[in-house]
């Protein structure tokens, strides 16, 4: 999308496309690769900064046939 950038998460073998996320190019905006994330394979992290501050954002793919053990795995990360 034109004035935006986009951080993206391709599902891996399975049917789906995974997730996408897209920021405003004015707002100054980074992927992160969290050591936590190798689990979670429909998942996405950028930082947006702000002045002094950072702020991260998570977008997650939850599927409602979630298992509760699987549900908890996203809460902790």
């Amino acid at each position: 999308m034109t004035g935006y950038v986009m951080f993206r998460k391709d599902r891996l073998g399975r049917r789906g496309d995974g997730v996408i996320l897209y920021i405003k190019e004015s707002i100054q905006a980074y992927e992160i690769k969290l050591e936590k994330e190798a689990g979670c394979e429909e998942a996405v992290w950028c930082n947006i900064v702000t002045g002094n501050s950072t702020l991260t954002v998570e977008l997650v793919y939850r599927s409602p046939n979630i298992s509760i053990g699987e549900n908890k795995k996203y809460i902790t990360l």
